[in-house]
């Protein structure tokens, strides 16, 4: 047991949690609260007022950026921080994806096929938590509305995106205000407002600006919040983005019908990542017309992808796909002309390594370091960390606490 005394004389690290702190939640334990800012880049601070995210940077420690798997889309890139493992590993390989042994479909939109367990491999890490006796409570987070292994987080809510901010930001600090042995240990929260804003403007816009400056004024509800409750000492806060966001332009498309009989395929995704299937069988014809055809994309057999990439070895990649370069995006002549206006804004999914794909990391709290900057890491490394902030076993992952352990006081 960690006496109280030792803890606040700051002599004991909050990731050298004793074993006998793992299975229950006592005041001197740490609480983790994971929060998500869905689509806000790297840089985005600089076009809004953000003096919440500012404070918590100076006082705790910020990446230059993260970087999320590839590809760069919400889903596959927060499992990979759920899960530490890579999308070829856990299964979400993208927003839309089909499954050829099960012949089904899945879609972010379809909460049918998101609450079928079978999509999600790997062990998140609020079921990590829960297996080793730590109460965790989700307020939104991709994979929580799903029975992943059978189970739920202790408490769960169905994505509502009618959920006004302070909302969410209420009721997580509720959770943090309930007693000791009650308080969970993980907490995640999520919020879409800066996805939603730059899919549709400019990065400098008026709409983006506001959405920048409401998650921001939403976080510091939650760190004032914290304060009240005077659990500062026992509460790490993260703050992660899944993705950046790259301008797009009805200058830079690519119309696979001028290079394609779409009769001919079955499309699995589209843009910016092409996936695709010959309805007859014969995949390396539609590579060959692929392949070279337009001089931004860059089209690969799925055995062929860059090892970098981490998502040739599953079966749900289809046998050929078509990457765009930064800024371009896939479609066709038809869907182009009855929507050119969805082909400005900015749009994400790109190379992972790219700049303009990196996300946001900025922690605080007793575990941390103050008021340091540290170099970009890959968001596969987060799940580590949360397990280690926490003092519980890590499952199998493809992360390394190594990796992020600069981070840390």
């Amino acid at each position: 047991m960690i006496r109280p005394r030792l803890f606040l004389m700051g002599l004991l690290g909050l990731g050298a949690l004793s074993t006998a702190c793992r299975t229950a939640r006592t005041g001197d334990a740490s609480t983790v609260v994971l929060v998500s800012l869905d689509g806000f880049r790297w840089d985005f601070r600089r076009y809004g007022e953000t003096p919440t995210l500012d404070s918590l940077a100076g006082a705790g420690v910020s990446a230059e950026r993260l970087v999320p798997p590839f590809p760069s889309l919400t889903f596959p890139s927060h499992y990979t921080m759920a899960t530490g493992l890579y999308p070829e590993n856990h299964g979400i390989i993208s927003n839309t994806m089909y499954d050829p042994e099960r012949d089904a479909w899945f879609r972010i939109s379809d909460r049918d096929a998101v609450e079928q367990g079978f999509w999600w491999g790997g062990e998140p890490v609020w079921l990590t938590a829960e297996r080793q006796g730590i109460t965790a409570a989700t307020f939104f987070w991709p994979g929580t509305e799903t029975a992943i292994q059978g189970k739920y987080a202790t408490h769960w809510r169905p994505f509502d995106a009618s959920i006004p901010n302070r909302e969410r930001v209420d009721q997580v600090l509720a959770w943090l205000a309930l007693p000791d042995g009650q308080r969970p240990g993980l907490i995640t929260l999520y919020f879409e407002d800066v996805d939603g804003a730059a899919h549709d403007e400019a990065v400098d816009s008026p709409r983006v600006r506001r959405a920048i400056e409401a998650v921001d004024v939403a976080i510091g509800r939650l760190t004032a919040g914290i304060a009240r409750l005077d659990v500062r000492n026992q509460v790490n806060v993260i703050v992660v983005s899944d993705h950046g966001m790259s301008e797009r332009s009805p200058d830079r498309v690519v119309f696979m019908d001028d290079y394609l009989e779409l009769d001919a395929v079955r499309v699995v995704d589209w843009h910016p990542v092409w996936m695709g299937y010959a309805n007859d069988g014969d995949h390396e014809r539609v590579y060959r017309q692929l392949e070279g055809a337009h001089p931004n994309i860059t089209v690969y057999r799925r055995g062929d992808l860059p090892e970098r990439f981490r998502l040739q070895h599953n079966a749900r990649v289809p046998p050929v796909i078509a990457i765009a370069d930064d800024g371009w995006s896939i479609t066709t002549r038809d869907y182009f002309q009855r929507n050119r206006r969805n082909f400005f804004g900015h749009s994400h999914g790109y190379d992972n390594q790219l700049l303009s794909m990196g996300s946001l990391f900025i922690a605080s709290g007793p575990a941390f370091a103050a008021g340091h900057t540290v170099p970009p890491f890959a968001n596969v490394h987060l799940y580590e960390l949360v397990c280690h902030l926490l003092g519980i076993e890590p499952a199998s992952n493809d992360g390394s606490l190594d990796s992020v352990r600069m981070v840390l006081r």
